[in-house]
């Protein structure tokens, strides 16, 4: 492998080329007519678990996509990628590896840190947990009346909600449709007493076991949340420690800790919002629909990541989706990026690609802690259609802004219930309308009444496939990973590390201790009684 060199994105030639290209292309153009079904079908590429991408609908032809082949070779993407899979310290700013992908295959050589093989750590963990599953559903471990659990409840922030959160309800629906249904999952988040008590109070306590995820063990939300429901346990005569499990890792304060039944383990090579193919998501995922389903997610991702090493990027979805994105970020001048899921099984994905997109590529400097003269990462929003249509979507037809955007649809639904209503079935009604939004977006609408104009022009792209299943949400999971992994390379920023969250956490550590003063002090006054 070529010595790798890390530049910025505006010092890069063939960078300098796409910005000549600007505007180059009208998709209502390249869409109209006979040649739209032509370019539909040449601009589809296969992904993982047998989806689909297609870019027919974004500002690019022959000649952009052959200056973004240029722009990958010149960043030298894939050498990143695979420096990045055989252990590299890609995290510049806490001077880590980054190992999610080992998480769910080996793509490269086995990494070997702090004494241990990562790979077979982490599969180990994977056996363990999968084991602890295998317990609860048989009944093997109950709670002290010997009765057998039939919820789980995941207390975790950001990285350690989101992703779980999003996969479960990703599957709920598929899981009970096949059979493979074993637990209801309940999570809770918020510092809100709130949000917890919401959930206890709706929940059969007795028959719920939870799952306090806690990379540090020192994660104040989250310590604040397991102490709320201690307290609910107790008051309902219950012993906690029969009822808490802990994902963290082997040095916090919660691995050895009597007050859990069982501790798993993750380490610090694994990003919280990269972590669902870790313990973070097997645990809550396998209890809830058994390990086999979780081994069938982690399949999905790993033949996504597999797919994300093809050099050719018009093989290559992650790769092709990443540098779309950044022509439309930094040569169209595109700040935000709608991710619109035509499937209710997806309603939280946008949330999760929030926390991702942003958190990893909202950076003003490089990897090397200079101030960058680009556009780095978009702001990510989205919601489920139709639902958005009725919502958001004035904005996205007529408004001021281009805003690019992701459509992710399915041609069948996960309960294999629908109606029939006027000649079609309500699937049939859904499909039809991603169909009719991208025509929409694309080509727009003249019209003598301003007020009915649509100017078009506004791109899209679509992932679609047939259903949505624990290895087409392992392979969605994995693309937007990679497609994130892809732009931070180009940006020359480190997407792994996030110390944008903490100065909150900071100051709001020090209005608790009453070390404060100024304005900092004023508006907590306005607040805490």
């Amino acid at each position: 492998m070529s010595e790798i060199t890390w530049n910025n994105l505006d010092t890069l030639e063939s960078f300098r080329k796409l910005q000549s290209l600007k505007g180059s292309v009208s998709i209502a153009q390249e869409l109209s007519g006979e040649n739209g079904a032509k370019r539909t079908a040449e601009y589809t590429i296969p992904m993982a678990a047998g989806l689909s991408y297609n870019y027919a609908a974004k500002q690019v032809d022959s000649r952009i996509l052959s200056v973004l082949e240029q722009l990958a070779q010149e960043g030298q993407l894939l050498e990143k990628f695979e420096s990045l899979y055989n252990g590299a310290i890609i995290n510049t700013g806490e001077n880590r590896m980054v190992l999610h992908h080992l998480l769910r295959g080996q793509l490269g050589a086995d990494v070997i840190a702090d004494g241990v093989n990562k790979r077979e750590f982490y599969v180990n963990e994977q056996k363990k947990i999968a084991a602890f599953a295998e317990k609860i559903h048989s009944g093997q471990i109950t709670n002290e009346r010997g009765e057998k659990f039939t919820t789980v409840c995941q207390i975790g922030i950001g990285g350690s909600d989101l992703g779980p959160r999003a996969i479960y309800l990703a599957l709920e629906n598929w899981a009970k449709a096949n059979g493979t249904f074993k637990m209801e999952a309940r999570f809770i988040s918020n510092v809100d007493p709130d949000d917890a008590a919401s959930v206890l109070q709706s929940a059969d306590l007795p028959r719920t076991i939870f799952i306090l995820v806690s990379k540090s063990g020192t994660t104040l939300e989250t310590l604040t949340n397991e102490s709320f429901v201690k307290d609910f346990l107790k008051k309902e005569g219950l012993d906690p420690s029969r009822h808490m499990i802990a994902v963290t890792s082997e040095t916090s304060p919660l691995a050895k800790s009597p007050d859990y039944l069982e501790a798993f383990f993750m380490d610090d090579y694994i990003g919280g919002r990269y972590s669902s193919s870790s313990g973070v998501g097997a645990a809550v995922l396998s209890l809830a629909f058994g390990p086999e389903a979780f081994a069938e997610f982690l399949s999905g991702a790993a033949e996504a990541d597999k797919l994300a090493a093809q050099k050719d990027i018009r093989k290559n979805a992650a790769l092709l989706d990443a540098l779309i994105g950044v022509y439309e970020r930094n040569v169209q001048g595109y700040p935000v990026t709608a991710i619109l899921p035509y499937s209710q099984a997806l309603s939280r994905f946008p949330a999760h690609l929030q926390q991702l997109d942003m958190e990893s590529n909202g950076k003003s400097v490089n990897r090397f802690g200079q101030p960058v003269s680009y556009a780095t990462g978009p702001v990510i929003f989205g919601e489920p259609g139709t639902n958005g249509q009725h919502s958001f979507y004035q904005l996205l037809h007529q408004g001021t802004d281009t805003v690019p955007l992701q459509f992710i649809a399915f041609s069948k639904n996960q309960t294999g219930k629908d109606v029939v209503i006027e000649n079609s079935t309500s699937q049939t009604k859904l499909c039809a309308n991603v169909a009719a939004q991208i025509i929409a977006f694309a080509c727009g609408k003249e019209d003598e009444n301003p007020n009915k104009r649509f100017a078009g022009e506004r791109p899209s792209s679509l992932i679609y496939g047939s259903q949505v299943t624990p290895r087409t949400a392992g392979a969605l999971l994995a693309h937007f990973e990679n497609k994130v992994m892809f732009q931070g390379f180009l940006w020359n920023v480190n997407s792994f590390d996030q110390e944008g969250v903490q100065l909150g956490k900071t100051l709001a550590k020090a209005v608790l201790s009453g070390k404060t003063q100024g304005a900092l002090k004023a508006f907590a006054g306005l607040l805490i009684q």
